[in-house]
């Protein structure tokens, strides 16, 4: 049931590191929404959450039972907490926004849609890449056919990510809570490809720890190929073991009608477009990528996921991306770090 089109919604954030409170900006932003509370283990001191004028909860158990009136809880923690949260939240009858990935195996992403579905709520995924006008435009054009039979897809992501990123006593890099190189820094390329072109099987991969032994618990490089149930074949290449800073994120694209390549490096800007009988539009520029100073991520475009969430719950829209699709991202994942542990114990 929709919630009523003159009522604002009530969020609360749950993680406030730098997308936690970049939520928590765009709610607060929001003329349909209210942010009514955060909730972090670290002090608001530590945070720099104090200044946003609700309260603080050092455990979600407290601010659930402190707070009845949400109506959507946003899952911005270290990804191995990302399911038993959102499990948490709809247990509680919370609508979830859950950062990337919704979980660290298939199974807790089973478990999280059992929830959703036994208590009526809906989970929200985050894969905001999809939102940028180059991911836009090449949606149309795969979805209409323009360039045929897809023969061959190549996604090259080469980011750098050092001591600067990886810190002592972090999460990040952890088997638990970080996953691995795919699951924190390259699954909205993997959404994309699945968004695009469907699943893929006939995986295989060679996987390398160049320089990143002393800072993670897993690789940092890999060469996979695969091919797709539709038809098609392709390979992601991928690295954190570039020098000093992000060099790309690019997806090449060759069907029987035309290429294109989309490259820069955050996927933002068309490179190539040789399409018959088609001329390329000109295209809205491209949110700047999220920047944490020494490091950047991907597009800034979570201001477009609130936008959505607020449509969908008030019986405007359909979700943009949903728990399902979060789903295959992780399975696809899994089935890709398969492959590495297989050729590990080798």
């Amino acid at each position: 049931m929709a919630l009523p089109v003159d009522q604002k919604i009530k969020f609360a954030v749950v993680g406030c590191g730098h997308i936690g409170k970049r939520h928590a900006e765009m709610i607060a932003r929001h003329p349909e929404c209210e942010l009514v509370a955060l909730c972090d283990v670290r002090p608001a001191e530590e945070t720099g959450v104090g200044a946003m004028g609700v309260p603080v909860f050092p455990d979600m158990d407290a601010m659930l039972a402190a707070v009845p009136g949400i109506d959507v809880v946003n899952i911005c923690t270290p990804n191995g907490l990302h399911a038993p949260q959102s499990i948490k939240a709809l247990e509680a009858r919370k609508h979830v926004v859950c950062e990337k990935p919704m979980a660290l195996t298939k199974a807790s992403c089973e478990a999280v849609l059992y929830k959703a579905l036994q208590v009526h709520r809906t989970v929200f995924g985050v894969m905001q890449n999809r939102y940028s006008p180059p991911s836009q435009w090449i949606k149309g054009v795969v979805d209409q056919g323009l360039l045929g039979d897809i023969h061959l897809v190549q996604v090259n992501c080469y980011w750098n990510r050092d001591e600067r990123y990886y810190k002592p006593g972090s999460w990040k890099g952890t088997a638990d809570l970080d996953g691995g190189t795919l699951f924190t820094q390259f699954s909205h390329f993997i959404d994309i490809l699945y968004w695009l072109f469907g699943d893929i099987t006939d995986i295989r991969g060679r996987f390398a720890d160049f320089n990143h032994q002393d800072l993670t618990a897993f690789e940092d490089s890999g060469l996979v190929t695969f091919r797709f149930l539709n038809g098609g074949m392709g390979c992601l290449n991928y690295s954190t073991a570039v020098w000093d800073k992000n060099l790309e994120s690019s997806l090449t694209v060759i069907g029987s009608k035309g290429s294109v390549k989309i490259g820069g490096q955050y996927m933002d800007k068309v490179e190539h477009c040789h399409i018959q009988g088609y001329t390329m539009p000109d295209l809205a520029p491209t949110n700047p990528a999220n920047d944490y100073g020494a490091y950047k991520g991907s597009a800034n475009n979570h201001g477009y996921i609130i936008d959505n969430v607020v449509d969908t719950l008030k019986g405007r829209n359909t979700m943009t991306t949903n728990a399902l699709e979060g789903l295959k991202v992780v399975e696809i994942i899994e089935r890709i770090y398969e492959k590495r542990d297989e050729q590990q114990s080798v």
